[in-house]
């Protein structure tokens, strides 16, 4: 949840640094931020559908790996076409994330302890915009605005494989 929601606050300050890099406008670097929101949105109500018919964990872990995927051809991108492309599939493989994590955290916790496990899951979702900007700004400035994405990587691979592996009792 974390990543997901900070994957939609982290891309606004290195917009400057992309366009450049690309030799694009700022105007136009905006359909970089925009294009991941509309991508999340849209996706985030057809998460019921897919979990019923994919499996709740299932959709989960593919979520994850795709949301990988695409923060890695993100940062690989050389064009703006290429990069909204990405935005836009990881803001679809990232939308049903959000809701899983709830689903799953309802199934995983016993009832006297679900109301602290969504509190921790409600900080990352409250502190993960907050540190987008922070984060976003301090790595486009001392390394390079691919990096952005680049760091997804390895966390979406590790939720990846840890879900898969410790999440099967779940599925329901």
């Amino acid at each position: 949840n974390f990543m997901v929601v900070l994957d939609t606050t982290i891309a606004n300050v290195s917009v400057p640094h992309i366009s450049g890099s690309l030799g694009i406008s700022a105007s136009q670097g905006t359909w970089i931020i925009t294009s991941y929101a509309v991508a999340e949105a849209v996706c985030v109500p057809l998460t019921g559908w897919l979990a019923a018919r994919f499996g709740t964990v299932r959709t989960f872990v593919v979520g994850m790996m795709g949301f990988g995927l695409f923060s890695m051809l993100c940062g690989m991108s050389t064009s703006l076409a290429m990069l909204v492309a990405c935005r836009i599939g990881q803001g679809l493989c990232g939308g049903p994330l959000m809701p899983l994590s709830q689903t799953l955290l309802m199934r995983i916790f016993r009832p006297d302890q679900r109301a602290q496990a969504i509190g921790v899951w409600a900080m990352t979702t409250v502190v993960a915009p907050i540190l987008g900007p922070i984060l976003g700004g301090t790595i486009s400035d001392n390394w390079s605005w691919h990096w952005i994405f680049f760091i997804n990587i390895p966390v979406a691979a590790l939720c990846a494989f840890g879900g898969a592996r410790l999440l099967a009792p779940a599925e329901t």
